[in-house]
Order: structure tokens, then sequence, then C-alpha cells
């Protein structure tokens, strides 16, 4: 069942990238749909943290649709060349996000194959943000795009954690958010191949 946009209005940015992990990730790209479990997450809270591309109320073209009623998502390139996929939550004005860092993959999974130019089996085909995006066709073409659409939803098939089966971490790569770097805001399934390093706690 697809997640409705009112699932994404929840302003607790941390339950939800949370409670993200376990829902199912999918896109429809020329008629291709491909799936992935979600893995791993981190959340950005928004104007108050100072890892977040809205931090101190930064409002560009780029993060303007961070400020959008969640539900949207949120594609930019890192070094120009991995597209990094968030998904904007919270009520509008509020520039929550959370970055889906890593997918197990599901459905389609011989055109992740393609995508990837790797097997299923490897770890590194859909291990990262940048890894993740690729494998599920995602580009910058899928900025902006409603969660509940034919291009890119989310679905909850039924799968759960228990709260000791997921790892609550620092976020990744982000020293420049100097005491912020330290906040646990990385959520992953413990024991997941797919999971990106490091995934050890």
């Amino acid at each position: 069942m697809k997640l409705p946009l009112s699932y994404y209005l929840n302003q607790d940015v941390l339950f939800l990238a949370k409670d993200l992990l376990g829902k199912v990730l999918y896109t429809e790209v020329k008629g291709e749909i491909t799936a992935g479990i979600i893995v791993e997450t981190e959340a950005y809270f928004g104007v108050i943290d100072k890892a977040s591309h809205a931090y101190g109320d930064r409002r560009t073209n780029r993060t303007e649709v961070m400020y959008s009623q969640g539900g949207v998502s949120y594609v930019y390139l890192c070094y120009g060349i991995h597209s990094m996929f968030n998904v904007v939550t919270s009520v509008e004005n509020e520039p929550h996000a959370i970055l889906i860092r890593a997918v197990e993959p599901l459905i389609g999974k011989e055109t992740i194959e393609r995508r990837r130019n790797m097997p299923i089996t490897k770890p590194a085909i859909s291990s990262g943000p940048g890894s993740a995006a690729k494998a599920l066709g995602i580009g910058l073409s899928f900025n902006k795009k409603d969660l509940d659409g034919e291009e890119i939803w989310i679905e909850d098939e039924g799968i759960r954690y228990n709260p000791e089966d997921i790892a609550e971490v620092p976020r990744v790569g982000i020293a420049y958010a100097e005491e912020h770097a330290l906040l646990p805001w990385r959520f992953f399934v413990k024991g997941n191949k797919y999971v990106s390093k490091p995934s050890k706690f």
C-alpha cells in the first residue's frame, strides 16, 4: 500500500527516519519498475541542523523544495556526479528531510544489475546514497516529485524491525557540521549487508 502524503507531514523527522526502515521505495523509469527495501537513512532537522542544506533558514533555488509540504522528493548532486535522494517531510516552511542511504534490492533485480553493472549479490550495488539512487534509476529529473505519484513512491509492505535491530549512530561525511556531526541521526538495520560503511557501532 502506498504511503499517503499525510504520512510525511509528521513533524518528528527522527521518528520518520527510523519508521522508513523496512518501507519499500519504488520507481518506474521508461516502463521498468524497480524497488528496494529501505535499510539505512539519515535525518536532517531543518533550519537548526548545521548539517542541513536549510541550516540558518538558507533558501535558495536548490533548497526551496525542502520548504514544501512533506511528501515530495529532494534530489541533488554530490561532487557533481552522485544523485542523492531525500524524502522531504513535515509541514510547509519546516524544511526537514531524510536521506535514503541504502536499499536492499527487491523488485526488478535484472534492471538494477544492468544499471549498476554488477551482480545483485554484491552489497555495493545499492549501498550508500549514490549507489541506491542509481540502482533505482533516480537522477536529477526526480527532484520535486510527489511521493504518491506514478514515477516514485514508497509502500508499506509490512516489514518491521524491532528497536534493538536498529542502530542509531552519527551521520556520515558531515564534519563541517561541527558538534552536530556527532548527533546519532543515522539509522540502519543491524546486520543488513546492503548498509553502507561504516556499519559497525
